[in-house]
């Protein structure tokens, strides 16, 4: 089983459980205390829960993703609710709660409408929260709502720098809305390999993603080494249809850079989560000089000295490199991949 379907089945798992708690609450709101009607408000609650959940992650998150992703926030938030909308009249409508508990149907137009518009408006905030986890990003709506790093606090990251090489002359080709396209491509098929690897997006910087890890989750399997070759197989595998809309393929080069970081919010009417500290100033020197080595990535020691387990492809010791700011340069290692022209 690959790692994005198996992270989908564990969120589908946990809707099913929040569909069944829905379920008793609906009971619980209708003044049903019955064993027979707890039963078909459960049902009803798994049922649709779980039909949601599925079109939601394999659906909506699967064929449609590109399609939704296209539109405008307002546009996708209707046709994601109508889409939920859709699957709870067709469950209520066909009393199918009822059906699979074995009790009569009951026409009663008080409770459908009740349930429906119970259901559809816990819809639409739930379609409201997952788009502005999207604008903002959904770790980062997390730790505001738990105010995290409301105080600034220290942590260990693994920080990812990755460059999109030669934008600077396509932008001179393809003009400022045609390199704006082209970048909105590349980061969001990017990003698939940064959800299936845990990584979260800190920040877009012109032409450049910056991915971080907690020291614990990044560990595991040498995740974001992984992450950076995931994408570039990515983009490998897109090439010939980036060539055919853009007249080029995008290709990547990076850093990565592991140790203490400074965390906290920052701000006022636009407030921020944001990551200072060396860390952040080391690794975007060393994806400078990734530009100058074979394989266009480089990985600090202190970052590979970290990963649980070695990395599931070669790399070549480059030893120490002299780098800006630093005095007594920094040791290095480098991804046996193709070089960057």
């Amino acid at each position: 089983m690959n790692a994005r379907l198996e992270r989908k089945l564990r969120i589908l798992a946990v809707v099913m459980m929040a569909g069944t708690i829905a379920g008793f609450a609906v009971s619980f709101a209708l003044g049903s205390t019955s064993p027979a009607s707890t039963a078909v408000s459960v049902i009803y609650g798994l049922l649709i829960s779980t039909t949601i959940g599925a079109v939601e992650l394999f659906v909506l998150d699967g064929p449609m993703r590109a399609w939704l992703g296209n539109l405008p926030f307002t546009a996708n938030l209707i046709v994601r609710s109508a889409i939920y909308a859709s699957i709870i009249v067709i469950v209520q409508l066909f009393q199918l709660g009822e059906v699979i508990a074995g009790v009569p149907r009951v026409a009663s137009r008080g409770n459908f409408w009740f349930g429906f518009i119970y259901s559809a408006v816990l819809s639409v905030l739930m379609n409201l929260v997952f788009g502005i986890a999207n604008l903002i990003g959904p770790r980062a709506l997390r730790n505001f709502i738990t105010g995290r790093y409301h105080t600034p606090i220290e942590e260990n990251r693994f920080v990812l720098f990755v460059d999109i090489a030669g934008s600077t002359g396509l932008a001179e080709r393809l003009g400022g809305i045609g390199i704006h396209r082209f970048l909105d491509r590349t980061f969001r098929l990017l990003t698939v390999a940064v959800v299936d690897y845990r990584g979260e997006v800190l920040g877009y910087v012109g032409d450049e993603v910056i991915v971080t890890w907690r020291e614990r989750e990044g560990a595991v399997d040498a995740r974001p080494l992984r992450c950076f070759m995931a994408m570039r197989d990515a983009l490998s595998r897109a090439s010939s249809q980036f060539e055919r809309e853009f007249g080029a393929a995008p290709r990547i080069r990076g850093s990565l850079h592991f140790g203490s970081v400074i965390i906290g919010e920052i701000g006022d009417i636009k407030r921020a989560i944001v990551f200072n500290g060396d860390v952040m100033n080391t690794g975007a020197r060393l994806e400078e000089l990734s530009r100058t080595v074979e394989g266009g990535f480089l990985a600090s020691r202190a970052a590979m000295a970290r990963f649980d387990s070695a990395p599931p492809f070669a790399v070549r010791d480059l030893g120490q490199l002299p780098i800006r700011g630093r005095a007594d340069g920094i040791d290095v290692v480098g991804l046996d991949a193709p070089a960057l022209a």
